[in-house]
């Protein structure tokens, strides 16, 4: 891994040594960073990596991703700092340059603040061993409920509680458990696809959409988006996701940021627990924001329930694990001070240039 690192690196810097058209930095930035670039093929494999070594080369993977990002933004056209170089005697294509007309501005992109903040949560997992998963956005009642032991009388089965879709026979999912189709109302879907097809260990995360027929308002949407990790080995405790979280939480908030686990319940995980900051507006001594608690709620996590490892064939006495999951517009808006959710889906040109 290392040697593949250093000559990627190696190649990046000759790469963009040389004076290059839009084109060529798009076309470079999709070999290397694109859904099936260079690194992008790297990260999927990292799970092969010795655990000692896995920190190490994540950081790589992030510091190169950056490098890139950093040297595609700098030197495309229209950028402050790029100079293109004039036409030998003035000319341009056989007539003068005027160089009295306003020059030719070029509108660049940048990602969504909801994917910066998806891509630095991953990022950040990735550095804890964790791998990228993603399944469908259209599931089966299976998937989404009774392998996730959710009775059929939860009231979140209820069509008002969750997207269920008519769709033709001919474009049902083809699996064995192709009942009710709807679309899913959470990340946790995944992790029944993937134990079922992979033995553990397992250490994933499960970024992606979810539905859910919520009124909107400045803290619902009845589209959002999660993260969701799963852990499964032969000896996870509960102290291995105390730990896990507290970093992650740190990486996102600061290193100042505390966090606290309350009781709860999901049908999924037991035992299960609400997970709090500090509030990262008055540092937890009581404010507007945070109701005067000091506290900040920001995810649900627990040890997975023995009923769903036996939905997927594991053996309960032998195999444990943990999982948790967060709402990923949640994180952003508290750690940027966004006060309404709704601002995220508007595309408005004055708030996403910001970012």
């Amino acid at each position: 891994m290392k040697e593949k690192l250093d000559q990627i690196e190696k190649d990046v810097k000759q790469a963009f040594d040389a004076e290059l058209s839009a084109g060529e930095l798009e076309a470079l930035r999709v070999k290397y960073i694109g859904r099936k670039g260079v690194l992008t093929d790297i990260i999927k494999s990292i799970k092969d990596v010795p655990a000692s070594e896995r920190a190490e080369a994540g950081k790589r993977i992030n510091d190169l991703k950056r490098i890139i990002e950093d040297k595609v933004k700098t030197a495309s056209p229209g950028r402050p700092g790029h100079q293109k170089a004039p036409a030998a005697g003035g000319a341009s294509r056989g007539r003068m340059l005027d160089r009295s007309l306003p020059g030719s501005r070029y509108e660049v992109g940048s990602r969504h603040p909801i994917s910066q903040m998806i891509e630095e949560i991953c990022d950040i997992c990735l550095g804890f061993g964790f791998r990228i998963a993603e399944g469908p956005e259209v599931e089966t009642e299976y998937y989404n409920f009774t392998a996730l032991n959710i009775p059929n009388d939860h009231p979140s089965r209820e069509t008002f509680h969750t997207f269920f879709l008519d769709l033709p026979e001919e474009r049902h999912p083809k699996d064995k458990h192709a009942n009710r189709i709807l679309l899913r109302s959470q990340t946790s879907t995944v992790q029944i696809r993937i134990m079922e097809k992979e033995k553990p260990p397992l250490q994933v995360l499960m970024p992606g959409k979810v539905y859910r027929p919520d009124a909107t308002d400045a803290s619902h949407s009845f589209m959002f988006h999660q993260v969701e990790g799963l852990m499964v080995d032969e000896d996870i405790k509960f102290s291995d996701l105390k730990g896990i979280l507290d970093a992650l939480c740190k990486a996102i908030f600061g290193a100042r940021t505390k966090t606290r686990f309350r009781p709860h319940y999901f049908p999924f995980t037991e035992p299960s627990a609400e997970v709090d900051v500090s509030c990262i507006i008055c540092g937890g001594k009581g404010c507007r924001v945070c109701g005067k608690k000091g506290w900040l709620e920001i995810l649900g996590a627990g040890m997975v329930n023995p009923k769903v490892f036996e939905a997927v064939g594991y053996p309960p006495d032998k195999w444990s694990g943990f999982a948790f999951g967060m709402g990923v517009e949640r994180i952003a808006m508290l750690k940027w001070g966004i006060s309404d959710i709704r601002i995220f889906y508007e595309n408005d040109l004055r708030f996403l240039r910001q970012f």
